[in-house]
């Protein structure tokens, strides 16, 4: 490894840790498809890619944290790391705009338009009789079986309350580090952490009841199909964001990142208040509407 000059263009070496990560992610989805139609075996093979996906991850991440470490990296460098972050958050905001995208178009112009709602004739009495036009909506003749809703100011609420604060945190610990105050970055951060992981442990008892209690599923209809998505990809979305803090964090216990040079922290909290902001429109078009 060796230095490289302010202003010049960063080549990256030659590592082996993007055909590890391919190599994990066809083994994890071809068993991920071979499990779901049958398949004795593709259960351990699944978790065998997993398993390569994880070792790939602590690798990479690995060499970059001892690259930049080891002051390997410029101005040039962190550009790059800025401008791909950028463009990943984007391609998460897109992946979002699906989800609500397709619950827009089901509640706003599917559902009256199988109720009848601007058509010649009744569409209900053509496609379905007896079916009314009401959100959430189980389908036909309660295809999904009869189900109950979450309230919106229950669980949901709280969780909005810890999201809103953890986001909060994340922020002061930046101040924290920017005037080079460690104990107080550490202790903003596991602030984060613990709320993060709380959410995770809300949503987890919420999807319990759900299935136990109120026999919403992810049959239950365009409603359930369209709940579990995007309630379930962004409580994996903050799962992966508290690890990630939870790196962070014991890298800050370790003593890296610097005043002026912390774009992994900044990256994560990037990541963390986008987590955030899905959140508030996950509580207010699936919840509170």
């Amino acid at each position: 490894m060796t230095q490289h000059a302010e202003g010049a263009y960063y080549v990256p070496h030659g590592t082996k840790w993007p055909i590890v990560g391919s190599l994990g992610m066809i083994t994890m989805l071809a068993s991920a498809a071979a499990w779901m139609n049958g398949s004795g075996t593709a259960q351990w093979t699944f978790w065998l890619g997993m398993a390569i996906i994880i070792f790939m991850m602590f690798g990479w991440f690995g060499t970059v944290i001892r690259e930049s470490q080891a002051g390997l990296y410029n101005a040039q460098v962190d550009g790059s790391f800025r401008l791909g972050m950028s463009w990943f958050i984007y391609s998460e905001v897109m992946f979002f705009a699906v989800f609500f995208g397709a619950l827009f178009y089901t509640r706003a112009l599917v559902v009256p338009w199988l109720g009848g709602e601007g058509s010649g004739e009744s569409t209900n009495e053509l496609l379905w009789q007896g079916y009314t036009a009401v959100w959430p909506t189980n389908g036909p003749a309660n295809v999904g079986g009869e189900f109950g809703t979450i309230p919106a100011f229950g669980i949901p609420f709280l969780n909005t309350l810890i999201l809103l604060t953890s986001g909060l945190t994340v922020t002061l610990a930046h101040h924290a580090l920017k005037k080079e105050n460690r104990t107080w970055l550490v202790l903003w951060l596991a602030a984060t952490v613990t709320l993060g992981f709380i959410f995770v442990w809300f949503q987890a008892y919420e999807y319990i009841e759900a299935y136990t209690e109120l026999g919403l599923t992810l049959g239950s209809g365009i409603y359930g199909a369209t709940f579990f998505m995007l309630t379930g990809f962004h409580g994996m979305h903050v799962t992966l964001g508290a690890i990630m803090l939870t790196v962070i964090m014991l890298r800050a216990m370790w003593g890296h990142f610097k005043p002026r040079n912390h774009f992994a922290f900044e990256a994560v909290a990037w990541y963390w208040h986008f987590v955030d902001v899905v959140w508030l429109g996950l509580f207010i078009f699936v919840y509170a509407l």
